[in-house]
């Protein structure tokens, strides 16, 4: 039986516990899990492709079935190249649905070979992002409870570089 893998893509700056939540629960459902971190240049990312790519790695070093990876240019593509036929996305709110709806229906016009899998983040991540992690910690607020240990220091050098 061949494996079932599926791409859980997203720019993870930061990778936050609502990002972790959707990783562990697609693993109970998937052989495998890439987590595919987006080269997109239209944002203005805080951290690096690289770095993000590393804080990655050394968060799921215990998860061996997630593997993270890079990509650039069509979703599809990256999938299809990667032997998965799965996107998962993670939605917090009625108000992602719609964009993210529009994301798969037009994946699915390119390809019929991949599937878009929603799956609803858990109840303490509904409110979430990476835009609010950073914004709160730009502001030395405390993300103690929203980021893991790695991430939280790594914002702190950001933001408060030699403390």
């Amino acid at each position: 039986m061949p494996l079932r893998v599926a791409v859980y893509p997203g720019s993870f700056d930061p990778v936050t516990y609502g990002h972790l939540d959707i990783i562990d629960r697609a693993l109970k459902i998937f052989d495998g899990v890439i987590v595919a971190v987006a080269r997109n240049s239209e944002k203005n990312a805080l951290f690096t492709v690289q770095e993000r790519i590393d804080m990655l790695s050394e968060i799921l070093r215990d998860r061996p079935q997630a593997k993270v990876e890079t990509f650039e240019g069509l979703l599809v593509d990256y999938v299809r190249r990667a032997g998965a036929t799965v996107v998962i996305r993670g939605l917090r709110a009625v108000s992602d649905f719609e964009f993210e709806f529009q994301l798969a229906q037009m994946n699915r016009n390119i390809t019929r070979e991949v599937e878009t899998l929603f799956m609803m983040t858990s109840v303490p991540y509904s409110y979430l992002s990476s835009s609010i992690v950073k914004e709160v910690s730009h502001l030395n607020g405390p993300v103690d409870k929203l980021v893991p240990p790695l991430v939280k220091s790594a914002l702190d050098e950001k933001f408060r570089p030699g403390r």
